[in-house]
């Protein structure tokens, strides 16, 4: 009996790997479809990979008809991705497919940030004050709005990964942030959109929610706290899971994620619901993603709970039952490596070694390359998996490697740095 195929959009990157190596060990063959036909997987990959078809991703409908008369051409039965930016395409493609997806009349509102915000609202999801920001006589008016106020967060309305996001304390910085977000809001695969979002400030811990819903029924996985930075620039230095939080303050952010997963329209696939749980224990829904959490979050959930979440969602997108029931009940986090001011990377040393306990170390950054301090999720210059049974033994561990990892960076052409610099890595 010939197994359905497996198509991966966009088949970059080392949660796509990891779905592609889980559906080539049961015996499907796997395709991706990739905006350019060079695309730079590694050798592992492309020997994975029956074939792959080659689209403009920026052409939505182009994209839909070309990806979908390739995957009928070759019996795909399961449609999947992990791009934040294709996860509207996902939904439209597994439509047009007849197999299972999520609702592809929804599915934009968990893409862009300004329907998000309305259909959160319109389900009754406690979420921040938000506003729209269009133009430049828009922005004069939302910004002054004192229905938002100061501090307030200023993103793009296509945005992923932190990139253009700026928490402001007044109008003047608020005017900034929002060229910055309009910025990154001109790249391609954010289709040009130029509308900035503005949103109230949510004081509190910050967590995660990572979720698979199947047939409309969600699992809840474990929830996630994060590691961010202060300052303007939120970004994320690390995750921490499954956190143990006090009974009430669990089901309050349960009942928060649940209806804002159906509000996008997800009804099989992975979530990642961003909250904010305040001092009150009042938890507020910043934004969601119709995929699996990035930043390794797959990694901790297979070995600190034991759910092989890459081959459950490979059932899910098969419509095949899957397993999601914890088998252990142990602690993992990942820390990025980032650095410390802008220049050039020179060297680095004390990255630690794979092995009990540290099932992944990645470094991404080449020796010589220009370097920045972190003001989006892109600029991870590495990362590290530290898995225990105690939580507290694992947190010490991870810091403690964090502080042996030095990076020696220099300034160049491009940086405004005035003196070479050999720092740690905060944990």
């Amino acid at each position: 009996m010939t197994l359905p195929g497996v198509l991966l959009l966009d088949a970059a990157g080392p949660e796509a790997a990891l779905l592609a190596t889980a559906a080539a060990a049961r015996g499907h063959e796997v395709h991706a479809a990739t905006a350019a036909a060079n695309a730079a997987y590694g050798p592992e990959l492309k020997g994975l990979l029956a074939g792959r078809v080659v689209t403009d991703f920026a052409r939505l409908d182009r994209a839909l008809d070309e990806i979908t008369a390739y995957a009928r051409r070759r019996g795909v039965g399961a449609v999947l991705t992990v791009n934040e930016y294709l996860t509207e395409l996902a939904a439209l493609v597994s439509a047009e497919l007849g197999v299972p997806g999520n609702e592809p009349g929804r599915a934009r509102a968990a893409r862009d940030k300004a329907a998000m915000a309305e259909a959160f609202a319109a389900a009754g999801v406690h979420v921040p004050r938000t506003l729209v920001v269009q133009n430049e006589v828009d922005g004069d008016q939302v910004l002054e709005d004192w229905r938002v106020g100061f501090p307030c967060v200023v993103k793009p309305v296509g945005g992923a990964g932190s990139a253009g996001v700026t928490v402001v304390g007044s109008l003047a910085e608020a005017v900034a942030a929002v060229e910055e977000a309009r910025a990154v809001a001109s790249v391609p695969r954010h289709a040009g959109d130029p509308a900035v979002l503005v949103q109230a400030y949510v004081a509190g811990t910050e967590y995660s929610v990572e979720s698979v819903t199947q047939d409309g029924v969600t699992v809840h996985l474990a929830i996630t706290r994060k590691h961010v930075t202060g300052g303007t620039a939120r970004t994320e230095t690390g995750h921490s899971l499954p956190v143990r939080l006090a009974p009430d303050v669990e089901s309050a952010v349960h009942r928060q994620a649940e209806p804002a997963i159906r509000a996008v329209g997800i009804r099989h696939g992975a979530s990642h619901t961003e909250v904010v749980v305040g001092a009150d224990s009042r938890c507020t829904v910043i934004e969601i993603g119709a995929r699996l959490g990035a930043g390794h979050i797959g990694v901790l959930v297979q070995h600190a709970l034991g759910i092989d979440v890459w081959s459950g969602l490979l059932d899910v997108a098969l419509g095949r039952p899957a397993a999601l029931s914890p088998t252990a009940r142990g602690f993992a986090t990942v820390r990025f490596i980032v650095s410390p001011h802008a220049g050039r990377l020179v060297s680095v040393s004390g990255l630690p070694e794979p092995g009990p306990g540290l099932p992944l170390v990645r470094w991404r950054a080449a020796i010589g390359a220009p370097v920045r301090p972190p003001r989006a999720n892109g600029h991870r210059l590495g990362a590290f998996v530290v898995t225990g049974a105690d939580e507290a033994e694992v947190e010490e561990r991870a810091a403690a490697l964090a502080r042996r990892i030095r990076l020696r960076v220099e300034p160049d052409d491009r940086s405004h740095v005035s003196s070479a610099s050999t720092s740690a890595i905060a944990p």
